[in-house]
C-alpha cells in the first residue's frame, strides 16, 4: 500500500515546488506544474519555456480538472489515513491492544482481559495468535485454492469443448454435404438414363411412323396414276377406248393390301412416369447400406480411430486431442454403440478379420468409463475377447473358449426380455458362447480392437422391399 502512495504522489507532484499540484495546468508540450509555480517561473526567467524540456510555449496554458481532482481526492485520502506506525487503541478503554482472545477471535487490551466479557476465555500474545490465525487462514485457503484449480480446469475443459463443437459442426457437415452429392449425383444419372430411354423410345417409333409414311406415299402415288391413267382413256374416242377397253379394265384390279391402322405406335408413357419415385427409390438400394449398430464417437477412447461413416473402429497408436467429456472410455479402448436398447431382440454381424486382438458384447448405459476395472458381467459389461488365437468370457474368472475353426465374422445377438446375449459365427451358425442375466437398464453394443492395427467393421444388412396390398 506504502509503494502504490508513494508512486501515486511521485506523479502528482510538482517538479518546480516538489508538492502536491495547487491549480495544476498543462503546457502544450504536455508537462504539468502548478499555475502559481509557472507565473514565477517564468516572471524570472523572462521567457515563456518549460522547466522540463525548455520548449517555448506559444499558447495560454489551460487548466487540468481532472489532475485537479485526482491531488484532491489523494490528499483527504492521506489525511484520513492514520500515522505510519501509530497504535490502534481499544474501543472501550484506550488501552494498546497487546492480547487476543481466541474465543472471540479478537484484540484486546490488558484491561478487556479482567472484563466478565472474556472471563475463562483462552488469551494470547498478539504476535503469537496473529501467527496461528494466519496459520488457520492458510490451511483453510486451500480448499479454496483447489476449487479454484478445479473451476480453472473446467472453464479450459469447456473452451476445449466449445472449440471441438465446431471442428465437429464443421466436419459433420462436409460429410452430410458429401452424402447429398452422392444421392443428388445418383437422381441425375437416374433422370439422365430415364429421359435416353424415353428419347430412344421416341426415335424407334418415329422411325417406323416414317417408314409407314413413306410406304404409304408411294401407294398413294401409285394408286393416283392408275386413276389418272383410266380416266384419260376413258376420255379418249369411242372406237380407240373399246380397242383398249379390256387392258384399261385390267388396271383397275388393286394388288394392294389395304393399310394397317395405326397400333403399338404411341409413347409408352406409363412405363415411363409409372410408380416412377417408388421404382427410382428401389434402385438406389443399391448404392445405399444399412448397418444395424452406428458407432457413437462421444465414448471413443481417444486411441480409437472411427470411420467417417462411423461403422469400423481401430486402434491409433497417436492419442487423439478430445475433450474429456464423462461418456468418454479414458483407459479402456472401447467404444460403444449410438442406440441403446431397453427392449426387444437384435442382432449385428462385425468382421474380425485376422486381427490378434478383439473384445463384443454389450454393456449397461451406467458402466464407470474412467480409469481401469475389471470388466464383467457383475459390473454390467457382457463379453468375449480374443487374444493371439485363445477366446475367452470376460468374466471372473474368463471360461476358454473351444472353437473349431477362425471365425472371420461374430454375430452378436441380444434378447433383452430374456436377458440373453449370445455369440456365434454368422457363416455357418456355429453357437461359441450365451450369457444369461436379468437386464434392469438400457444396455449398448460395445466393441474393442485393442491394441491391433486391422479395424472391426460392423456388417451392412441386405435391405429389401415388401410392397403390401391393401385389397382384401
Amino acid at each position: 500500500m506504502a509503494e502504490k502512495y508513494s508512486l501515486l504522489e511521485e506523479n502528482i507532484t510538482c517538479s518546480v515546488c516538489k508538492d502536491i499540484y495547487k491549480d495544476p495546468i498543462v503546457l502544450t508540450c504536455s508537462h504539468s506544474f502548478c499555475k502559481n509555480c509557472m507565473e514565477k517561473y517564468w516572471e524570472l526567467k523572462g521567457s515563456q519555456e518549460c522547466p522540463l524540456c525548455r520548449e517555448f510555449i506559444k499558447t495560454q496554458p489551460h487548466a487540468s480538472l481532472c489532475l485537479r481532482n485526482l491531488c484532491e481526492a489523494f490528499t483527504k485520502e492521506r489525511s484520513q489515513k492514520p500515522p505510519t506506525g501509530s497504535e490502534v487503541l481499544c474501543s472501550l478503554h484506550s488501552e494498546k491492544l497487546k492480547l487476543v482472545c481466541m474465543d472471540d477471535e479478537e484484540p484486546i487490551c490488558v484491561v478487556c482481559q479482567t472484563s466478565i466479557n472474556h472471563k475463562n476465555h483462552e488469551l494470547r500474545p498478539l504476535e503469537e495468535a496473529l501467527k496461528d490465525f494466519k496459520e488457520d487462514l492458510n490451511t483453510a485457503l486451500e480448499p479454496l485454492q483447489k476449487k479454484l484449480e478445479t473451476f480453472c480446469k473446467v472453464k479450459q475443459a469447456c473452451n476445449q469443448t466449445a472449440e471441438h463443437i465446431k471442428m465437429q459442426t464443421q466436419q459433420t457437415e462436409r460429410q452430410i454435404k458429401e452424402e447429398f452429392e452422392k444421392l443428388q449425383q445418383f437422381l441425375l444419372n437416374e433422370e439422365a438414363a430415364r429421359i435416353d430411354a424415353l428419347r430412344e423410345e421416341e426415335e424407334q417409333k418415329s422411325q417406323i411412323m416414317k417408314e409407314n409414311l413413306e410406304s404409304l406415299t408411294r401407294e398413294i402415288s401409285s394408286l393416283s396414276d392408275t386413276i389418272r391413267t383410266i380416266k384419260q382413256e376413258m376420255g379418249t374416242e369411242d372406237i380407240q377406248f373399246l380397242q383398249k377397253y379390256k387392258e384399261t379394265k385390267s388396271r383397275t384390279q388393286c394388288t394392294l393390301l389395304d393399310p394397317e391402322e395405326v397400333s403399338g405406335a404411341l409413347i409408352d408413357v406409363a412405363k415411363h412416369l409409372g410408380s416412377l419415385k417408388y421404382r427410382v427409390w428401389e434402385k438406389m438400394l443399391g448404392i445405399v447400406q444399412y448397418t444395424p449398430v452406428t458407432l457413437d464417437p462421444i465414448t471413443a477412447n481417444p486411441h480409437l480411430s472411427l470411420s467417417e461413416d462411423l461403422t469400423s473402429v481401430r486402434y491409433s497408436a497417436e492419442k487423439q486431442q478430445l475433450p474429456m467429456n464423462l461418456e468418454r472410455f479414458d483407459e479402456h479402448y472401447c467404444v460403444l454403440g449410438f442406440e441403446g436398447f431397453t427392449s426387444g431382440r437384435h442382432c449385428w454381424d462385425v468382421e474380425v478379420g485376422d486381427t490378434t486382438y478383439w473384445l463384443l458384447g454389450v454393456s449397461k448405459e451406467s458402466i464407470n468409463r474412467k480409469g481401469l476395472m475389471t470388466l464383467s458381467p457383475e459390473r454390467g459389461f457382457w463379453a468375449i475377447w480374443h487374444w493371439e488365437g485363445s477366446y475367452s468370457t470376460l468374466t471372473s474368472p474368463g471360461m476358454r473358449l473351444t472353437l473349431k475353426r477362425k471365425p472371420q465374422k461374430i454375430r452378436v445377438q441380444l434378447d433383452y426380455e430374456r436377458g440373453e446375449v449370445s455369440f456365434s459365427d454368422p457363416s455357418d451358425g456355429t453357437p461359441i458362447h450365451t450369457f444369461k442375466d436379468t437386464f434392469t437398464e438400457r444396455v449398448f453394443p460395445v466393441f474393442s480392437p485393442g491394441v491391433g492395427f486391422i479395424p472391426l467393421r460392423i456388417c451392412p444388412v441386405k435391405v429389401s422391399l415388401m410392397v403390401v396390398s391393401n385389397i382384401g
